[in-house]
This record gives structure tokens, sequence and C-alpha cells, in this order.
């Protein structure tokens, strides 16, 4: 697969499982649930997370499923949202940004609600949208940032396989307007093959 002329023409599975985890294409009703866990989640996702600037209201929270919803169908980011298995609960959100549809390359992105880390969830869904991206979506490259103080990111990204190439110094601030450091870990085709095969 050399890439998409246009990507609105791409049939994409909305949804696929882990072990304990079910991965879908957000809808405009996961507002309420949305608003549920980063209202929990808001102290450690405002940390790292730049669209994390403050505890949203609830119409702001079904304006976010909306939006993600549109740009999901437009090709545009392909945000995700997971869901646990045995109870049904929002468990955070994973996805496909930054997007170049040509190569195609993808930056995979992640969040937890607070009540549920320390349980694998993470590293189960990173791998997870690793595979669907390369065996669903044909990806030549998939790309994991974060910020350099991010233990935990960090150590999702080693524990499914990406390899550090780069630390982007002083490229961007954090919430408190403080420069950090930007590491780009990567996987590409053939690493993919070899590690996840």
């Amino acid at each position: 697969m050399t890439g998409f002329d246009n990507p609105l023409l791409i049939d994409l599975d909305e949804s696929f499982e882990t072990e304990r985890l079910v991965i879908r294409a957000p809808r405009a009703q996961d507002g309420p649930a949305l608003h549920e866990a980063i209202v929990e989640s808001f102290e450690a996702l405002h940390r790292w997370i730049p669209w994390a600037t403050h505890v949203p209201t609830k119409g702001e929270s079904m304006a976010m499923a909306r939006r993600d919803a549109a740009r999901w169908a437009l090709r545009e980011d392909l945000r995700m949202l997971m869901f646990r298995k045995d109870d049904g609960v929002l468990a955070g959100g994973c996805g496909l940004y930054r997007i170049n549809w040509r190569v195609p390359r993808f930056e995979v992105g992640y969040w937890l609600r607070t009540s549920m880390e320390g349980q694998g969830y993470m590293t189960e869904a990173v791998r997870g949208m690793t595979r669907w991206a390369f065996e669903g979506l044909g990806a030549a490259r998939v790309d994991l940032h974060c910020d350099s103080r991010n233990a935990g990111s960090m150590r999702v990204a080693e524990r499914c396989g990406y390899q550090l190439e780069a630390t982007l110094r002083q490229c961007r601030r954090d919430s408190a307007g403080d420069l950090l450091d930007l590491c780009i870990f990567a996987v590409t085709r053939a690493e993919y093959a070899a590690v996840y095969g």
C-alpha cells in the first residue's frame, strides 16, 4: 500500500477489541461519559495533555464528542474511546492524529481515566491501536510523542516496541507555560513485523 489520495473514501472499521477493552470511534452521544472521565482525571490530564486547559462544562464535553465524531467522519483525526469490556465504563481515549495519508503516517496519542491507572490498560490500548494502524490502515510509520518528564508515557512507548528517535529540546510549552523537551518515539513497518509478528 502506498498511501491514499482521497481519505474520505477509505472504509474504516469503527471498532476493535483487545483482551479487556472495546476501542471504538466517538459518537455524539458519548458526551456525558466523556465528561465524567475528564472531570475525574483532570489533574493528570492538565499536566500532560495540551487540550486539557480547564475543567470542561458538560456542554463543552458534548461539543468535544460531536467534534471528534465529525473529524473521524472526515478522516482528519481518528480519536477513539476505550470502554472496559466487563462493565462498559469509559476508560479513556486513544487515537491516531497528525495523519499523513500519503505515507501513510500516524501519531498515536492517549489518555487514561485516573481510577484505571496502573492496571496495564494503556499499554494494551496502544498495542491494539498500533496493530490497527499497521494492519487496518497500512501504516508505514507510527509516532508517539511525549513530554520527557512523563515517565509513564515513556514506559508505555517502550513496552509497545517504539524506539526513541529524538528529543526535541525546549520545543513546546506545558500547561504552566514552562518549556519542555519532547521525546519522539516511532515504529516503522519493518520494526512492527519484527516486534508484533
